[in-house]
């Protein structure tokens, strides 16, 4: 290294520090707005919370769908990693099965992007972030399988599908009557924990 790269390397370690901040100080704003309004929204209103102008924010997400990948993923793999901890805390395989929809679903009922992606507003959760999820899910069933808390011919699809599902109610019941969905998933729950009934019919 010359003398020259020497004197250099603080300005450069500099920068770099300078533009991680504002990559997340866009991150945050963004995750705050599209929690707030939704996809739709403005990325200039974006830009203008997180202190940063366009051009920066441009250099950082060429794209409006790249920064909502990166905030919906982000909100994803958070959601995943504390659903797995819950579930891993609880030892009743009910409660632990009901906790899961229910934070799932109350995290949803505050953040709108959220509920959009999997709404089919916006494309939904990235491949690694199901990846994460789906073990979750399928321990949940097995567990609750196992103690006679679940029907036996459900599957980890038929739960995530449900999972879907009341995200809709979630959305289509946000403004009116918010806690509308509670009822639904205690409907839902009441009958997935009927095991002296007629199999399903396969699809």
């Amino acid at each position: 290294m010359t003398a020259a790269d020497e004197h250099d390397a603080p300005a450069r370690r500099g920068r770099r520090a300078d533009a991680e901040r504002n990559r997340l100080a866009i991150i945050e704003a963004a995750t705050e707005v599209l929690a707030e309004q939704g996809s739709a929204v403005d990325v200039r209103e974006i830009a203008q919370r997180s202190g940063v102008g366009m051009g920066t924010l441009y250099r950082h997400f060429p794209t409006k769908d790249d920064l909502l990948g990166t905030v919906l993923d982000r909100e994803f793999t958070a959601w995943a990693c504390a659903a797995r901890q819950a579930a891993s805390d609880t030892d009743d395989p009910r409660a632990a099965l009901e906790g899961f929809f229910e934070r799932a679903l109350a995290n949803q009922g505050r953040h709108r992007a959220v509920v959009e992606s999997y709404s089919g507003t916006w494309r939904g959760p990235a491949p690694d972030c199901t990846r994460l999820l789906n073990p979750v899910v399928d321990d949940l069933r097995a567990r609750a399988q196992e103690a006679g808390v679940l029907r036996p011919d459900v599957t980890t699809g038929d739960l995530t599908l449900l999972l879907s599902s009341l995200t809709l109610v979630v959305q289509m019941t946000a403004e009116r009557f918010p806690g509308a969905w509670r009822r639904q998933l205690r409907i839902c729950l009441d009958g997935l924990g009927r095991v002296d009934v007629p199999p399903l019919p396969t699809a």
